[in-house]
């Protein structure tokens, strides 16, 4: 897939999924601008690895959830690279626990960080994309926003509501030319699956059809087909990308 030309931002882009889909994106040719939440040496090599890989990037330090800091990250990839045309909505956190023992401040971290920090994003660039006619978002969601999880009552609601938000902003920008889809990934191998015991991830794989994990790759593969011109007539669509545990 050719993004020659073409500007990514990539919310979370330091480590594990957004990794990968910067990675993927930039051996496309795409100008790569990763926010990055607070690891420094994290985001930085993955710069220098997605220039390695054939694209241009920009690290830049952003929390989602801060609406000014969102519209400077727009403005400042804009001033860069004059054009915004890919939009991953990848950052997130998890703050599990059964519902009867979470505390309301846990729940709200959830929400604010995986929903209001996606939305925050998207409104950002609605105009700079409406105005070009082109545009392309792709927003992670999870296998859990689709069948939900016990002890993730606040990251399955997070991640049903970037669904709710796909489909509903994909009505408002199609005329424009701009498409708005999801990926749904499974069990992936990253910093969140690595905190869970040996007993958790062999019950895990025996749910998966496939019988394994998948790796962030297995993602950005997905991400990069529907932000590439080969997708263009796809919008509201949810790609699950798990093995078949969904299905």
């Amino acid at each position: 897939m050719n993004f020659t030309g073409k500007t990514a931002i990539v919310t979370g882009g330091s480590r594990g999924i957004g990794r990968a889909v910067c990675l993927e994106l930039a051996k496309g040719g795409a100008n790569v601008v990763l926010c990055y939440a607070g690891n420094d040496a994290a985001a930085q090599k993955t710069a220098e690895a997605a220039e390695a890989a054939g694209g241009k990037a920009l690290a830049l330090r952003c929390d989602v959830t801060n609406g000014a800091q969102v519209q400077s990250l727009i403005d400042t990839a804009l001033e860069r690279f004059g054009r915004i045309d890919i939009l991953v909505n990848n950052a997130g956190i998890t703050r599990d626990n059964l519902l009867m023992r979470m505390p309301e401040a846990d729940f709200e971290a959830v929400i604010d960080a995986n929903l209001k920090g996606a939305f925050l994003c998207m409104k950002a660039v609605c105009r700079p994309m409406m105005k070009q006619r082109y545009g392309r978002i792709v927003n992670l969601s999870s296998v859990v926003g689709l069948r939900g999880n016990a002890g993730q009552v606040n990251y399955a609601a997070s991640k049903a509501g970037v669904i709710g938000m796909t489909k509903s902003l994909a009505k408002e920008l199609a005329s424009r030319g701009v498409t708005v889809n999801a990926v749904a990934p499974g069990f992936i191998e990253t910093d969140m699956t690595a905190a869970m015991t040996e007993g958790a991830k062999t019950a895990a794989k025996g749910s998966i059809p496939m019988g394994r994990l998948g790796a962030p790759e297995d993602v950005a593969g997905a991400v990069a087909f529907l932000a590439s011109e080969e997708a263009a007539y796809i919008t509201g669509q949810v790609l699950a990308v798990d093995g078949g545990m969904a299905m």
